[in-house]
């Protein structure tokens, strides 16, 4: 039976970090073997919050597969078309953001997996089987066991439904989205407050009971990431793009200045 390699999924299934890095402002497909050498294992492409156009993540998203790198895409809230076209253009994962209820998370399913699990309508000629055509049977049970669905919590009343949305078959990952999850709560950028703390142990212990992936998106203090990491976390957004140059080059040219 053929398979579909996702480098994101399979550090998951050994029990290891799963590292991502959010891609917001690149724009050519060099950024996919960059941040393989760089140590990730998935890129975010974020069309949600970028200005990003679908020919662009697609592009990408092939360029990702070559370079041994998953290609996940993060879609505005409930825009599925977009999620599908992605998916044919050779997207390995969709994470959907604003996930509250189970009822949301088996809707996300529906639409992203092909049957007999949801109702995702077939492409010929995919990128992730290498453009090859294949029965149709195979090659899309060869996509839904590599195709990566990640939903993400962002309210308390997703923190609530973590155990009901955890048991929803076909979902793989529950990712906090911690930094609306803060503004919701009240606490905003307060990651490490006590009401962060308890959500992370809800969602973390529902994917244990569940045999899913408990993720962490939002947070970049690195003492605050390790604490969340060594409760259970395994799906990681490290970072992003734009931070981490900025980052780089504030520093080289606070050096450089230092020097004068």
């Amino acid at each position: 039976m053929v398979q579909v390699a996702n480098p994101a999924r399979e550090r998951l299934a050994r029990g290891e970090l799963s590292l991502g890095i959010g891609i917001r402002m690149a724009r050519s497909v060099d950024i996919a073997p960059v941040m393989q050498t760089a140590g990730y294992d998935w890129l975010f492409l974020d069309l949600e919050h970028s200005a990003m156009d679908l020919d662009t993540a697609c592009q990408i998203a092939v360029a990702a597969l070559g370079a041994g790198i998953a290609p996940l895409v993060r879609v505005p809230h409930k825009q599925y078309w977009m999620a599908t076209r992605v998916l044919d253009g050779g997207a390995l994962g969709i994470v959907m953001p604003h996930v509250d209820s189970a009822a949301e998370a088996a809707e996300v399913v529906d639409h992203l997996k092909y049957p007999p699990i949801g109702h995702r309508s077939v492409a010929g000629g995919p990128p992730q089987l290498g453009f090859r055509s294949l029965p149709v049977g195979e090659a899309s049970a060869a996509l839904n066991q590599a195709t990566l669905i990640a939903v993400m919590l962002e309210t308390p009343q997703a923190i609530a439904a973590a155990e009901a949305i955890a048991a929803v078959p076909g979902v793989d990952v529950l990712l906090i989205g911690t930094s609306d999850l803060t503004m919701e709560l009240g606490i905003p950028g307060e990651f490490g407050h006590e009401k962060v703390v308890a959500a992370y142990q809800a969602v973390i212990g529902a994917c244990r009971k569940h045999g899913k992936w408990p993720g962490m998106g939002g947070i970049y203090q690195e003492d605050i990431m390790a604490k969340y990491i060594d409760m259970g976390a395994r799906f990681i957004l490290a970072g992003a793009d734009l931070g981490m140059l900025m980052a780089g080059a504030t520093q080289r040219a606070k050096f450089l200045r230092g020097r004068a």
